[in-house]
């Protein structure tokens, strides 16, 4: 049954928790399931507030609310059933759910829900359950214990079966002891048995051989007594043996008695009776037989014989031990006889054998002790072998367990470094989207400042911006900076720097904003003056000289270097010895070589004398790695605890550096032991320094272990290579190692190389190579890759490998201790991997980037092989790497004596210049060498102090022309010099063109082309320390002026932009300030709209209207015209603001500045050039007391008044033309086209004055120099004329003097002085007589020299001027085109006012001009303006949501009317005769004779009443007659509520299912079960029809709405059948019912009313039916509906639904129908046998019938069984014939048609003429 249940819980109802057999009571003591199944059913409706928890309180929630559901079911259910449940008791949840079972699937087949099932039930029953479940829910709380108690006794019983168990564990422990106890007692007696028993034995053993040793000497008897003893013995033994032979001779005598008996009887029978014999035989047996006693015979005579046998054997034993006997005897005679020894010999013997025993005794218990011990050892090395056993057992487990664990620890690593990147990832990608959202929003911003016009500048800057990774909105303001700023004041700083270096950059290169015209493009100067680069590099290598020289190896060496690293594992040492067996290179293992370290210093290796060489080497190898060490103090510090700058010292200087650091002074041992210890060698000391720190907990630094490592890679000889295992392991030790092993520093060379970036204003072109790469350490860098995952198995598995090829030690105690030393190890690395793995990965990426970046010297070899693939992988990798080796070493060699062969003939050129003086010749040589020198001093330039920008990593390139055609630039650039008239520039390349041609040799060089030698004369010692400060002072002033005044610039566009927005947003704003035009406008509708109605029709009133329209208008445009009288003064004060004025005043002044800045760059320079060349002619600098020329900037404020000598720089007042001199010039420019506006006249002016401004101040600034330049020309002149008296003072003068006039003739008499010195020395030579020749080859050459210093420095000055003038004519030119860009946006904004201002007037006035036309057609129309006129601005339209006055109100729609129609009368005919009825007879019953009389009245006394429709005006009283006599109840009486229910046909024939859900519907509206309901219950029930009907709403207002009838119709029976004389009425609903039970068949009535009685169902029998079919259908023939086929349709169709009902219950008819019981009062209220009359017509005959049916209804019920009245099955009611009589006869239920009568009278009007058929039918129609 349980595995049932559990099926249909599982798979029909599904249930929320699976149930078994086993736990069936479990799971239901809860009562949860139990509820979930009943509301799965729709039964239990409260499911929510059930609790699925086990404690008390909620199991009796479950269960009272269980309660009432499972007793409306009918299963049996009490509180011992829930309390058996609760207590889980077997087979209790199975009955309950058994019975829920069936009973849920009868349910499931009624269909019938829980709410049904309750309004089902009386009143009664559900007061009766209602108590019973409080009672239920009292009592099954008594019965549960509370939750507290149940707790307790849970807790109370699990210590009581704690106590049981705890007891009869001690019952058990104390048994166990007495077993225990018993079982050694045991033992113990049994070991003391066994052990008594031993000793007995052997002292049993003892006695024997005691007694066997001890020698009894009988005492000689006499012989006499022997012999007759003897003699008795013998007598003895003769009388037995003849006894036994005389018994065998009588026992042979008789056998052979027995076997001649036998033979002769066997004879005679074969004789005397042979035939009988034979006979017999036949008869009695057979072969087998006689084969059987031949056998037994047979066996009988071996028996014999074998007894025989025996017997002899016998008396052979006997006599052979009788002679043993005698022998003994004699033996013993013999030695008594022998022996006569004396008693005390006796007794030695007998000591003696004691002796000999106990000596036996002590070697039998050492043989047992030795046994016991060898037993003992053997069973301990047993127990060592399974102890081992087991822990290697458990060890393997624990070390897989480990590995388990490690994998599990580097997965959580792995984890959290993934996690960690994805983060660090995740933050730079928010970051970049952040950025570019604000640079979105940026944009957007200045998109709508700027009209969609952003300015190349300004997304320029933010890119560069977005590319740096810098906010793109200010931060913080840094205006006034505090002391340390804040870190938003510090991003906007470097943002600052960052632009601003940018614009720099720009500038200086001349690209982006500073690009070249088209027209200047041809004529761009040298970017570079050489010749001042020279001087600048040589007086900062005179001011920091270099200190450190880098030897370079002469020969390359053919041996391999190389590496191969790799994580822990990766089978790094394993690849190198099987490379060590097969090549010629020698492994260095750091390891190792700490450990050597470490060993030679315990040993105290000292140097030996032989080796002097090496000593020196090492010492030299120190001091570099010393060096290094003090310039990366920081490295060290981040890869090291401590500094570690000590290490690499000498050791005195280290123990004076320890000595101070710990704040002690050296002590005497020390300086004793210092001696000693400098005596060790290098690799000792380096020991000791290692074990020092290691002996203190720190690891060995990056420096010692390299300084390690460099010693032992000395000690490799030169031809040998060598690989290094697993070193370096962090980026600091490779830069370490390859600094000591080539002696560059690829750091400081990166910083020299970013040196020679840096943006200098001057570069010496031999010395701007780039810095070449410094040699790599390595030939190549062996990476052996390998996954963590395959690296954690590769060590598990070396360990478990090493665990298992353990030998065994003989001793243990070393095993153990061997074993403990592994472990610990193997401890060590599995807590060092993780470690080891995370630094790998850590320090992996850097060095990959530190071995592939200058050249790729890395191999990745995949490592995850088995061991001989990775060998042969790097064994092919190596041997490919010696090749590469090899080839490069050929290709230097080659290279180097291709150098040699070039050398020879190469040394030729240099002695033609003349021999310059013995001073300088070690600066040539440097000069000349300069690449050299530079690779060798890798730390000279970083040096020199104050090195301006140095953080400006953007290269000088794109500047920089190509320095082979300088000369030729030079040449060609001054020829483009349109304005100020330079002439001395254009003639003097243009002298030395015409004079080249007339020398036949090639032409000299020019000073600074490639092919001119420097002058390189020495200089005073002080002049390189003042100028070397004095040019980075003038590089620093420059740089950030320039920088500056563009910072200035970018600020002032982004003002510009700010401004612009500002006033177009404020004139916007202007034109839309609010106006009163809709004011007027207002106040001009309402007065239109209040004209009166009569006067809008009148020709004058419009006119009127006109006029005012006019006024109206005019009055609009007049303010129209105010205001843009007001835009355009607004747009007037706008143009007349400073602002523009200001604004290009300021950005005059910016640029003013830059032309300054060139202009001081100049003169600096123009001064450093003279004192350097003076200094080298050995002349005294010149003291200029001159002034610095200024640039005057243009006075902003005009308002005050400076005095000229308060102020620094010079101020000019702005020329600001007026308009009225301004209007006879014509307008030229380009900018104003189109119309001319006059206001933007005086803007246009003022910028043409502007404009000459700044080309004056441009020609002021160019003429300036070009002065400068003539004056240091004509300054030289002079000197040379003091230098050279004999020559021609009146030649000069005209030259001084044309040098102040002109600036053209100071070069042509320099080129012409040029020309004379050039033929001067040989004259020179000519003159003098008294001189040496020495002192003349002196002369020249200096006279030579000073001419090469004086056109190096003019040179030098010439190019500066030609920059100079370029970038001049660069600045005036972008100031211009600047200015104009500024004034065309103002000018474009100003007239973009002007076109908002013209275009706001004209829509104004086209509004007005719309108001104007709406107002005209409006008048001419005579219509008011309902909805607002509006008028707001520029926009004009009519407000269709706001209106000026309300709307007339709709017409009031009359109310529903109801027309009479085919004679069936209205409600309110209906109304009219129920109030009479109910008057005359209160009860619904009247005589028939005054109910005709009643309708006669009203038939002919209507007199306009109205009270019946027309068609019933004319029936006659027979007519009237026949009517009653259809609705007569009882043969007597008329139910006059039958009559108005008939007569209000037509309504809906109910349906018996639609009567019955109406009867439901009404009990569950009547709470009380009263029987009757008020109105308002009564509507809310409703019908089975509904008053809901579609009506179609008439388009006419007027038109009433059709009438619903229906609606009317369900009121109307309330107040027919409601009982008045309650407050409120009160409706029987069942008698209301019973009359809807009504039907055509007066047998179906009376069985619908039977239904609506009981309340369900009631099916006809069979029988019944088939006699209703027949008389329907005789009826049906019988009727006169042929005479009126009107009502043919509608009783044929209820005859046919009948009959469709028929047949439906004929086949539906269940087999348990008819079940329900029905009493006597409700048989009684179905046939009006419980009605009293009390009307004032009572008869005796209906008070007879009445009794009669109430008498014959307790017969029939008495006859049925029911004695006592109780109520009886419908089905054998129904089969009584009474009833069966009754009902067949019964005909109070059947609805009569009364439309007969009336059609039949209308058809008798018709055919008198009065109505025809036709038109009859029409109106049906």
């Amino acid at each position: 049954m349980s595995e049932i249940l559990c099926q249909w819980l599982n798979q029909e109802v599904k249930v929320s928790r699976t149930v078994s057999p086993k736990s069936f009571a479990k799971a239901f003591s809860s009562g949860y399931l139990i509820g979930e199944i009943l509301h799965k059913f729709e039964l239990q409706g409260d499911f929510s507030e059930f609790s699925e928890s086990r404690v008390s309180n909620a199991k009796l929630n479950n269960f009272s609310r269980l309660e009432p559901t499972l007793h409306l079911l009918g299963v049996q259910f009490d509180q011992n059933v829930a309390h058996n449940i609760i207590t889980e008791k077997p087979g209790a949840a199975t009955k309950l759910l058994y019975q829920l079972y069936i009973v849920l699937q009868k349910k499931k087949k009624s269909g019938l829900t829980g709410i049904e099932m309750q309004t089902m039930q009386p009143l009664a029953n559900v007061r009766y359950q209602s108590m019973k479940s409080e009672a239920f829910r009292d009592r099954l709380r008594n019965l549960i214990p509370r939750q507290t108690d149940f707790n307790l006794m849970q807790v109370t019983h699990r210590f009581q079966e704690k106590y049981k168990h705890m007891k009869e564990d001690l019952v058990h422990m104390h048994f166990e002891k007495l077993e225990k106890f018993q079982k050694l007692k045991e033992e113990q007696r049994c070991f003391n048995i066994e052990k008594q028993r031993l000793s007995r034995r052997r002292q049993n053993e003892i006695m024997a051989k005691i007694q066997a040793a001890i020698i009894q000497i009988p005492k000689p008897a006499s012989n006499r007594t022997l012999r007759a003893l003897e003699a008795q013995k013998m007598m003895k033994k003769k009388k037995e043996a003849e006894d036994v032979a005389n018994e065998i001779k009588k026992f042979e005598a008789l056998i052979k008695k027995d076997l001649q008996a036998k033979e002769s009887a066997s004879k005679t029978s074969l004789d005397t009776a042979g035939q009988t014999t034979t006979d017999l035989l036949n008869t009695y047996s057979d072969d087998d037989y006689i084969k059987k006693i031949q056998k037994r015979l047979e066996e009988d005579a071996f028996a014999r014989e074998q007894r025989e046998k025996r017997r002899r054997r016998l008396l052979m034993d006997q006599l052979i031990a009788h002679e043993a006997q005698e022998e003994a005897y004699r033996e013993e005679q013999l030695i008594n006889r022998l022996m006569r020894q004396s008693q005390q010999e006796r007794r030695i013997s007998v000591q003696l054998m004691h002796v000999r025993h106990e000596k036996e005794v002590l070697w039998q218990n050492r043989i047992f002790r030795e046994k016991q011990y060898e037993e003992r050892r053997l069973k301990d090395f047993q127990d060592a072998l399974d102890r081992e056993a087991a822990l290697a057992k458990q060890a393997k487990i624990d070390f897989q367990e480990q590995a388990i664990r490690e994998k599990e620890i580097h997965e959580q690593i792995t984890v959290e470094r993934a996690q960690a990147r994805y983060k660090k990832h995740y933050t730079i990608c928010a970051e970049i989207l952040d950025q570019i959202l604000d640079l979105s929003t940026k944009v957007s911003d200045y998109r709508m400042l700027t009209n969609n016009l952003i300015p190349y500048k300004l997304m320029h800057d933010w890119k560069e911006l977005f590319f740096n990774g810098k906010p793109i909105y200010k931060q913080a303001s840094i205006k006034q900076l505090p002391a340390t700023p804040s870190a938003e004041q510090v991003i906007e700083l470097e943002k600052r720097d960052l632009l601003d270096s940018n614009d720099y950059e720009e500038y200086k290169n001349m690209v982006g904003e500073w690009a070249l015209p088209e027209e200047m493009v041809d004529n761009l100067p040298p970017s570079n003056n050489t010749i001042l680069g020279h001087v600048i590099h040589r007086l900062i290598e005179k001011s920091h000289p270099p200190q450190v020289k880098s030897t370079v190896l002469e020969l390359p060496s053919f041996a391999i270097k190389g590496c191969l690293v790799g994580k822990t594992f990766s089978g790094k040492t394993t690849a190198l010895k099987a490379l060590q067996k097969d090549f010629p290179i020698q492994v260095l293992s750091i390891d190792t070589l700490v450990q050597e370290a470490i060993k030679a210093f315990h040993d105290n290796e000292k140097i030996s004398e032989a080796l002097p060489i090496e000593k020196e080497a090492e010492e030299k190898s120190l001091p570099v790695l010393q060096e290094k060490n003090k310039e990366s103090q920081d490295l060290q510090n981040a890869f090291s605890p401590h500094p570690v700058s000590e290490e690499a010292l000498p050791e005195t200087e280290d123990k004076t550096i320890l000595s101070t650091d710990t704040n002690k002074t050296p002590k005497a041992e020390e300086v004793k032991s210092s001696d000693s210890f400098s005596e060790l060698t290098v690799r000792a000391q380096l020991g000791a320094k290692s074990e020092k720190m290691l002996k203190k907990g720190k690891s060995i630094s990056d420096m010692l272990l390299v300084n390690i490592l460099v010693n032992a890679i000395n000690e490799v000889p030169v031809d040998q290579g060598w690989v290094l295992d697993g070193f370096p392991m962090t980026l600091n030790q490779a830069k370490l190692l390859e600094e000591a092993l080539t002696g560059y520093n690829r750091e400081a060379l990166e910083l020299e190389e970013k040196k020679t970036q840096i943006p200098t204003l001057a570069v010496d072109a031999s010395t701007s190579k780039e810095v070449p790469l410094p040699p790599s350490a390595f030939d190549f860098v062996m990476l052996l890759d390998i996954s963590d995952n395959s690296l954690l198995d590769r060590m598990n598995y070396t360990m478990a490998e090493a665990f298992s090829s353990e030998t065994s030690h003989e001793d243990i105690t070393q095993r153990v201790t061997a074993e403990k030393q592994d472990m610990n190890e193997d401890q060590n690395l599995r807590d060092q991997i993780q470690h080891r793995i995370i630094g790998f990965l850590d320090n992996w990426p850097l060095l990959e980037q530190w071995f592939t970046e200058p050249e790729n010297i890395l191999i990745n070899i995949n490592a995850e092989v088995d061991k001989e693939s990775l060998c042969n992988k790097v064994k092919e990798m190596l041997m490919t790497e010696i090749m590469k080796k090899e080839n490069k070493v050929k290709k230097k060699l080659e290279e180097k004596e291709a150098e040699k062969k070039e050398v020879p003939l190469g040394e030729p050129p240099p002695p033609p210049p003349p021999p310059p003086p013995p001073p300088p010749e070690p600066e040539k040589e440097k000069e000349t060498h300069p690449q050299r020198e530079h690779s060798k001093t890798p730390t000279a330039k970083g040096k020199p102090p104050a090195e301006p920008l140095t953080g400006k990593p953007d290269s000088l390139q794109e500047g920089k022309g190509k320095k082979g055609d300088t000369s030729l630039k030079r040449k060609g650039s001054p020829k483009g010099k349109s304005p100020g008239g330079k002439g001395p520039l254009k003639k003097s390349p243009a002298d030395s063109t015409d004079m080249s041609p007339v020398p036949i040799v090639p032409p000299p060089p020019k000073p600074g082309s490639e092919e001119w030698v420097y002058v390189n004369e020495p200089i005073p010692e002080e002049m390189p320390s003042f100028l070397v400060p004095y040019w980075e002072l003038i590089e620093n002033s420059y740089i950030n002026s320039i920088k500056t005044v563009l910072r200035h610039l970018r600020e002032e566009q982004h003002s510009v932009v700010a401004y612009l927005y500002e006033v177009r947003t404020n004139f916007q704003q202007f034109l839309w300030r609010p106006d009163h035009k809709q004011d007027f406008v207002s106040q001009w509708q309402a007065d239109f709209n209040a004209l009166p109605d009569d006067l809008w029709d009148d020709e004058e009133t419009k006119s009127e209207l006109h006029q005012r329209v006019n006024d109206l208008r005019d009055r609009l445009w007049d303010i129209c015209d105010a205001r843009k009288e007001e835009a355009e003064q607004e747009r007037q004060d706008i143009i007349n603001e400073s602002w523009l004025q200001d604004s290009i005043g300021i950005t005059m002044n910016h640029f003013f500045s830059l032309m300054q800045t060139e202009l001081n760059r100049f003169q600096d320079t123009k001064r450093l050039l003279q004192d350097y060349y003076r200094g080298m002619e050995c002349k005294i600098p010149i003291d200029d007391s001159k002034r610095f020329t200024r640039i005057p900037l243009v006075q902003l404020d005009s308002s005050r008044d400076i005095l000229e000598s308060q102020l620094r720089i010079p101020l000019i007042p702005r020329i600001s033309i007026s308009p009225d001199s301004a209007m006879t010039k014509p307008k030229t420019k380009a900018i104003l086209k189109g119309k001319i506006d006059y206001s933007l006249e005086n803007v246009e002016l003022n910028f043409e004055a502007d404009e000459k401004l700044v080309m004056d101040t441009w020609q002021q600034a160019s003429l300036a120099i070009s002065h400068m330049v003539a004056a240091e020309i004509h300054q030289r002149l002079m000197e040379e004329e003091k230098e050279n008296q004999p020559a021609d003072t009146k030649e000069k003068s005209p030259q001084m003097g044309t040098n102040k006039k002109a600036k053209e003739e100071p070069p042509k008499k320099e080129k012409a002085d040029k020309k004379a010195k050039g033929r001067s020395p040989p004259t020179a030579e000519a003159t003098p007589v008294t001189v040496t020749a020495e002192e003349i080859t002196q002369k020249e050459k200096r006279n030579e020299l000073m001419l090469k210093i004086k056109e190096e420095h003019l040179a030098a000055l010439q190019f500066e001027e030609i920059a100079t003038q370029f970038r001049l004519e660069l600045i005036k030119t972008k100031a211009l085109a600047f200015l104009e860009d500024l004034l065309t946006k103002v000018v474009d904004v100003y007239k973009l006012l002007e076109k908002w201002l013209g275009e706001r007037y004209l829509n104004e006035m086209a509004s007005v001009e719309k108001l104007t036309e709406v107002a005209r057609y409006h008048i001419e129309t005579s219509t008011k303006i309902q909805n607002e006129l509006y008028l707001d601005q520029e926009d004009f339209f009519i407000n269709g949501d706001l209106k000026v006055f309300p709307d007339p109100p709709p017409p009031v729609r009359p109310p529903p009317v109801e027309k009479e129609e085919n004679g069936t009368l209205t409600i309110e005919q209906l109304d009219s005769l129920k109030d009479q009825f109910l008057d005359i007879a209160p009860k619904g019953i009247i005589g028939h004779k005054a109910f005709t009389d009643i309708l006669l009245d009203l038939v002919t006394l209507n007199l306009g009443t109205n009270n019946l429709p027309s068609s019933w005006m004319h029936l006659t009283q027979p007519e009237l007659q026949e009517l009653t006599s259809l609705v007569i109840v009882n043969s007597e009486f008329v139910d006059w509520r039958k009559f108005l229910l008939v007569i209000s046909m037509p309504w809906p024939i109910p349906t018996e299912e639609e009567l019955l859900e109406t009867l439901q519907r009404f009990k569950a509206v009547d709470e009380e079960q009263l029987g009757t309901i008020t109105f308002e219950q009564y509507m809310q029930a409703g019908l089975w029809f509904t008053g809901d009907e579609y009506i179609k709403i008439p388009e006419n207002p007027l038109e009433p709405l059709p009438f619903n009838r229906q609606e009317h119709l369900i009121e109307f029976f309330f107040r027919l059948f409601a009982d008045h004389e309650k407050d409120p009425p009160q409706l029987d609903y069942t008698q209301m019912l019973l009359y809807f039970a009504c039907h055509p068949d007066a047998m179906e009535g009376v069985y619908r009313a039977l239904s609506v009685a009981i309340g369900t169902h009631v099916f006809q029998p069979v029988e019944t039916i088939a006699i209703i079919g027949e008389k329907s259908s005789s009826l049906t023939d019988a009727s006169p509906v042929e005479e009126y086929p009107e009502l043919e349709g509608n009783f044929m169709h209820e005859e046919g639904e009948l009959k469709e009902d028929r047949e439906e219950k004929e086949v539906e008819i269940p087999e348990n129908a008819n079940t329900e019981k029905i009493s006597l009062e409700r048989l009684l209220k179905v046939f009006q046998g419980g009605k009293e009359v009390q009307d004032a017509n009572r008869f005796a005959s209906h008070l007879q019938i009445e009794n009669t049916y109430s008498e014959n209804f307790v017969k029939v019920f008495q006859d049925l069984g029911a004695k006592d009245l109780e109520p009886v099955e419908v089905a054998v009611l129904l089969k009584h014939p009474f009833i069966q009589d009754l009902i067949s006869n019964y005909s109070d239920y059947k609805i009569p048609d009364i439309k007969i009568i009336l059609q039949r009278n209308e058809h008798v009007q018709g055919s008198d003429g009065e109505r025809s058929p036709s038109r009859l039918t029409e109106e049906k129609k």
